[in-house]
C-alpha cells in the first residue's frame, strides 16, 4: 500500500498509546533488533528511524484471502496454517511442468498480481517445507530432495523444528 515506504525499517504495532507491543516488522527493521511481541517503546529505542504503523487486521485478512485463492487455484489441497501461511501440495503435477515450476509461478503471481514477496519451500513432507520456507527469506526458494533431508537436519538446533520454542528446547536439553 505505500511503496514509498519499501527498504525502509516498518514496524507494525503502533496505537494511540506506547505501551502495546510489535505485532511484526520488515526485515529492515529486524537488522536493528526489532522483533514481534517486544515492546513498542523498546523497537523505538532500537530503530527511532522506524516507521511505526498500526494494525490492519482487515487489510490482511484480504490479502491473505487473494493468496489464498492463487493457492487454491494451484492445487485443491490447500492446508491454511496461519494467515500469511500455507501447505500447498503439488503432487502429481509432472504433466503441468512439476512441482518446482509450479511452486516459482505461484511466487511470480503473488508478487506481479499483489505486488507482495513469498517464500517458498518445496519438500516431500510440510515439517521439511516449513523449514526450507524459513531458510531464505524473504522471497526466498528452497527446494529440499529427500536425498539432502538428512545431511540438512543433521547440523541443524532443535529450535529449527516447527512448533519448538526455547521452553521445549530447554526440556528436550535435560
Amino acid at each position: 500500500d505505500h511503496p514509498e515506504w519499501r527498504g525502509k525499517p516498518i514496524i507494525v504495532g503502533a496505537g494511540p498509546h506506547e505501551r502495546g507491543d510489535v505485532s511484526t516488522c520488515s526485515y529492515e527493521a529486524r537488522r536493528y533488533g526489532v522483533h514481534s511481541a517486544m515492546p513498542l517503546f523498546e523497537a523505538k529505542r532500537l530503530c527511532p528511524q522506524g516507521v511505526f504503523v498500526p494494525v490492519r487486521m482487515g487489510r490482511y485478512a484480504e490479502m491473505s484471502a487473494k493468496i489464498m485463492k492463487i493457492f487454491r487455484e494451484t492445487s485443491p489441497l490447500v492446508e491454511q496454517l496461519s494467515i500469511d501461511e500455507a501447505f500447498v501440495d503439488l503432487t502429481g503435477m509432472e504433466r503441468l511442468g512439476g512441482a518446482e515450476a509450479i511452486a516459482h509461478q505461484v511466487q511470480d503471481r503473488i508478487q506481479e498480481e499483489l505486488k507482495l514477496s513469498a517464500s517458498v519451500g518445496l519438500a516431500h513432507n510440510k515439517f521439511l517445507a516449513k523449514l526450507a520456507s524459513d531458510m531464505r527469506k524473504p522471497h526466498g526458494f528452497v527446494r529440499i530432495t529427500p536425498e539432502e533431508a538428512a545431511g540438512l537436519l543433521a547440523p541443524l538446533p532443535v529450535t529449527k523444528i516447527f512448533g519448538i520454542g526455547r521452553s521445549a528446547e530447554e526440556k528436550l536439553k535435560q
